[in-house]
């Protein structure tokens, strides 16, 4: 009789991919007091107020209300906090360029900003969203400057690329490399996305896993 091979009873499962795995809301902090404990490293998604945040973190996760998304300028009034796969923090702050907000809250925001920017241990990179079809404006470039002064390591992420042709899309990376190439802290790589078709996607999602916990 011809003997079977040798089958281990159990073997090691596949690990499942970081952004397959669950994501849920950990905090909301509108204050610098009530941010949550440093626990994971965090990765930070900010912008122009309308440029895609919240899309682009349902589109990483493949959830499509996780975050909250509108039409409506300044929905997120609050750093926003999403824990993956028990090994990496994702982090949807307000945004900026708010027209509709009075002055007194677009002081605390900045406040609540500058802050979490220049003493969160854990954060580790910032994603700066910049929307294709209107390309880098004066308040993306301040908050360059921002992110340079409180040594935070950002790359650029664009958003609604499929609103572009491929040659428009070329001559705006083009232009944002030579801006990036003026900003101490600016990762070197641009990284166009669409969470409409999902292009780009999985190239940031393998970018930003590298941060994730082991």
């Amino acid at each position: 009789m011809a003997l079977l091979p040798f089958l281990p009873m159990t073997q090691n499962p596949k690990p499942i991919p970081l952004f397959h795995q669950p994501c849920e809301f950990i905090a909301g902090a509108a204050t610098i007091d009530s941010l949550p404990p440093t626990s994971h490293p965090e990765i930070a998604f900010i912008g122009r107020s309308n440029v895609g945040k919240s899309s682009l973190v349902n589109a990483l996760v493949g959830q499509k209300a996780l975050a909250r998304t509108s039409q409506n300028p300044g929905l997120t009034k609050q750093l926003n906090f999403f824990l993956l796969g028990n090994s990496l923090m994702l982090v949807d702050m307000p945004g900026y360029g708010y027209a509709k907000v009075s002055k007194e809250r677009k002081g605390q925001w900045d406040l609540l900003i500058r802050s979490y920017l220049s003493g969160r241990t854990t954060l580790k990179r910032a994603c700066l969203l910049i929307d294709a079809r209107r390309g880098v404006m004066p308040p993306d470039e301040e908050f360059m400057s921002l992110l340079d002064e409180t040594a935070v390591s950002f790359q650029i992420v664009m958003t609604k690329i499929d609103a572009l042709t491929a040659k428009d899309l070329s001559v705006l990376l083009q232009n944002i490399n030579k801006t990036i190439g003026s900003h101490v802290a600016a990762h070197p790589l641009v990284i166009a996305t669409s969470s409409l078709n999902k292009e780009g996607i999985e190239a940031l999602r393998e970018e930003l896993a590298a941060f994730a916990l082991l």
